[in-house]
């Protein structure tokens, strides 16, 4: 933190901190970027400043998904659709660490990771059966399309599907459904900081680079086949 506006209390220069802007602000992706104190947490000293500008949006979207609108709960069952990709890899170790049981979903490069994070199965979207998965408590959708029209028979009455992607349609009555789009939260990146110096909680990374080497990396990442996110780093902070 390099400048405090007026009346910011909490925070003080040269702290480190991270968090995630809010939808109204442009111009994230730059070596110098003003954001509400109220959406920031102490950065913890265990991670590393690539590690934490991949964990704040990660690790708040599953969080939201999970917990606050999909109530999941310990004994529960989740399918993570996309389960090998920065959201989805935060999602797999959330609810684990909440006693859940998590069956992942994705491209087959993807399934040793997330079988290593916690998760008891994993579905190669290109070869496997959903219409195996029954009865399960929460989906949640990092796809959309026609993975997200294939949940709809997995889930038990009352269940829940949350997606990010696109807006389930109501295929039952019985099955709570829910788009999303996740928010800044101070106090909830606050806890999740906490559980890192606690809980084996990481994001994963997928590729790191410089700001000007950003459309070649998201391009990379966009045809598939490198999970977790992509991290550009500045030249002025210190990153490590």
């Amino acid at each position: 933190m390099v400048a405090l506006g007026y009346g910011t209390t909490g925070f003080a220069v040269g702290d480190e901190v991270f968090g995630l802007t809010d939808w109204y602000r442009d111009g994230s992706l730059a070596e110098f970027v003003a954001v509400e104190a109220r959406n920031l947490a102490t950065k913890p000293g265990s991670l590393s400043h690539v590690d934490a500008a991949a964990f704040p949006m990660t690790a708040l979207t599953a969080w939201q998904a999970l917990f606050v609108h999909a109530e999941l709960k310990a004994g529960q069952t989740v399918v993570v659709h996309g389960a090998g990709g920065g959201v989805g890899t935060l999602a797999v170790q959330l609810a684990v660490s909440a006693g859940a049981r998590v069956i992942g979903t994705g491209r087959a490069e993807a399934r040793d990771l997330v079988l290593h994070l916690g998760a008891e199965q994993y579905l190669d979207l290109a070869d496997d059966a959903l219409d195996q998965v029954k009865g399960v408590d929460v989906v949640f959708d990092l796809i959309g399309g026609d993975v997200l029209h294939r949940s709809w028979p997995m889930l038990r009455p009352g269940g829940s599907i949350v997606s990010i992607v696109e807006a389930p349609n109501a295929e039952r009555a019985d099955v709570n459904c829910l788009l999303f789009v996740v928010e800044p939260n101070g106090e909830q990146l606050t806890e999740l900081a906490r559980r890192i110096d606690t809980e084996p909680l990481r994001p994963v990374v997928g590729n790191v680079g410089a700001l000007s080497d950003g459309p070649r990396l998201w391009a990379k990442k966009i045809a598939g086949g490198i999970p977790g996110k992509v991290v550009l780093t500045p030249s002025s902070p210190a990153v490590g």
